[in-house]
């Protein structure tokens, strides 16, 4: 197997060579994949593009690509000469991931893949970036990044991309590049390693267990852990997903794609955020992947009392005589109103009642979460109860199973009991 280095050859040959030479320096073969598309590189006049048959073309100074640009563009369904021609950079752009997307999942599909590295700026970036995500979790990708310091939910998306910072531009080896690029080249060497290794050896005996997967916030923590707990004595592996926007995206990615034997949604605090304008949103479609696929599924109202933003100095100022909550230096928690929660129980009841699949409903009547109980900053039974009303009338008359208790959610029964009634309907779906 190999390293795929892939990234825009036309303008960082030289910065690949360099990288190809350390990686190679550590016994891992590489496999080279130019998505150089505005611009063509010194090496390329006389020999012609590669086509992703063997032949070594493009690429700049000591570097030859075995999928050339022309191949790359191929794969993303245009020609490259027209790419060039018609001088539109943003469609080229989308051609070109799309062909390294559709090369990485071929090659990984071929067993030829140990890992994948790329370096760049926004444009580079993004180009890799589509490649990676198209790859299963666990294979390593490592992306070097001018843009790495910032907002990166663009290009890692749902899976395990991890990034490093370039600190300068990748544009030429020097005294700094030279030590970011020998950390990733090492860095990838020793994962893709790792990888070869635990490829070799086969299934460790995990993957037999049945998968379920859980979501989790800080103020969520005891009942989830109570739940797996309980799921692993009865023979579950369970992925704990966290309730901050990406994890809720991911667990549903995931649920969509057949992962899971069933889902243990305690924490639905996600939907609080999309409906108010908090920063942890998970987006409209947020608890409807295990529904749409007839996924067994129990799901209570964990934090659904809290929105989430930044620093305090970050709350929008419409909310300022709000009640507000400093969770950490970095996290302002504010209390959802009676009206909000009405509207999030009518949210979370409407998208259980539409499930394909059995549903149970867990309601806490003690609390939804650790500040949400007698005493708590945010306790408010009013706001509680309109929540509770409101996803009880929008399940009626459907096939969800409502499970009431007087308990709030981070008992150890309440818990418990969600995570048998989930082992139930699982044990059905199989009978």
């Amino acid at each position: 197997m190999a390293v795929l280095l892939l990234g825009t050859f036309d303008t960082k040959g030289a910065e690949y060579a360099h990288v190809r030479d350390l990686v190679t320096a550590t016994g891992q073969e590489v496999v080279l994949l130019d998505a150089g598309v505005m611009g063509a590189p010194p090496s390329e006049e006389g020999t012609g593009a590669g086509t992703g048959t063997g032949a070594r073309a493009g690429g700049g100074p000591g570097l030859e690509a075995d999928f050339g640009a022309a191949a790359v563009a191929e794969a993303g369904g245009a020609r490259l000469e027209e790419l060039r021609g018609a001088g539109d950079r943003g469609h080229a752009l989308e051609v070109m991931a799309a062909g390294a997307a559709a090369i990485a999942k071929d090659l990984h599909a071929q067993g030829r893949l140990s890992g994948v590295l790329a370096l760049g700026g926004s444009g580079g970036s993004s180009i890799a970036a589509a490649a990676m995500r198209v790859l299963p979790v666990g294979l390593p990708k490592l992306l070097v990044s001018t843009m790495a310091s910032g907002d990166v939910s663009a290009y890692v998306g749902q899976s395990d991309v991890t990034l490093m910072y370039s600190v300068v531009d990748v544009a030429g080896i020097n005294s700094i590049s030279r030590q970011i690029l020998g950390n990733a080249a090492a860095a990838i060497s020793a994962m893709a390693a790792a990888y070869d290794t635990r490829t070799a050896a086969g299934p460790s005996g995990e993957e037999d267990r049945p998968l379920v997967a859980a979501t989790m916030f800080g103020v969520t923590t005891p009942a989830v852990d109570a739940a797996r707990a309980r799921l692993e004595e009865l023979g579950y592996e369970v992925l704990v997903f966290h309730a901050t926007g990406s994890g809720g995206r991911a667990m549903e990615a995931l649920v969509a794609s057949g992962y899971f034997a069933g889902v243990l949604d305690l924490t639905t605090t996600e939907l609080a955020d999309e409906l108010v304008g908090g920063v942890l949103s998970a987006g409209p479609d947020r608890l409807t992947a295990a529904g749409a696929a007839g996924v067994p599924q129990v799901v209570s109202l964990g934090a659904v009392d809290m929105v989430n933003f930044g620093p305090m100095d970050t709350v929008p100022e419409r909310f300022a005589r709000r009640r507000l909550l400093v969770h950490n230096p970095t996290v302002t928690l504010m209390r959802t109103t009676p009206a909000e929660n009405a509207e999030i129980g009518r949210t979370i009841g409407a998208k259980l009642a539409a499930a394909t699949g059995p549903v149970a409903l867990f309601l806490p009547r003690g609390g939804v979460s650790a500040v949400d109980v007698e005493g708590g900053p945010f306790h408010d039974p009013e706001a509680d109860a309109a929540c509770f009303e409101a996803v009880l009338r929008a399940v009626a008359g459907s096939e969800v199973r409502v499970v009431e208790s007087e308990d709030d959610i981070n008992r150890p029964g309440f818990a418990v009991a969600a995570a048998d009634r989930l082992h139930e309907l699982i044990q059905k779906g199989t009978a």
